[in-house]
């Protein structure tokens, strides 16, 4: 269950008109802080960021399934949306919960490191055209908070 501040901080940039994945981008920061803090680990950084997308879309983030990947994910992610759109919340099992704190708790640490996050932005950035990543800088640029 994503801290209510990471929730407030996702509907500040909806309300800014900022795109779903910026909003995804908070809960992606809460998993990593997760994980350094000892709450869980991962075995990499792109489970952490899976964990962090899921909370989003069941948070309310209208963020789309993604267009590639596995059938699975596909399923899943669309799973969470509707299970976003459908708000309120049921009881959640403390049980459940529990056994998937303690299997998460016995994954390592290092998913989440400065180095390991480093290799997964360039990796991904690397699979992405020229034009691309060009489009995305001028849009960042662009659209940057001013600083006063």
């Amino acid at each position: 269950m994503p801290e209510e501040e990471t929730v407030e901080r996702a509907r500040e940039d909806e309300r800014e008109g900022l795109s779903p994945s910026t909003q995804a981008g908070e809960f992606v920061r809460e998993e990593m802080e997760h994980i350094r803090e000892g709450k869980h680990g991962a075995r990499s950084p792109q489970q952490a960021i899976a964990i962090g997308l899921s909370k989003a879309r069941r948070a309310g983030v209208k963020l789309p399934p993604p267009k590639r990947g596995k059938a699975r994910t596909k399923r899943q992610a669309k799973r969470d949306l509707a299970k976003g759109r459908r708000g309120g919340r049921k009881k959640v099992s403390r049980t459940r919960s529990r056994a998937t704190r303690g299997t998460l708790k016995r994954e390592g640490r290092s998913a989440a490191s400065h180095k390991a996050l480093s290799r997964q932005a360039r990796s991904a950035a690397r699979r992405r055209s020229a034009r691309s990543r060009s489009t995305a800088a001028k849009k960042a640029a662009r659209t940057r908070k001013r600083q006063r």
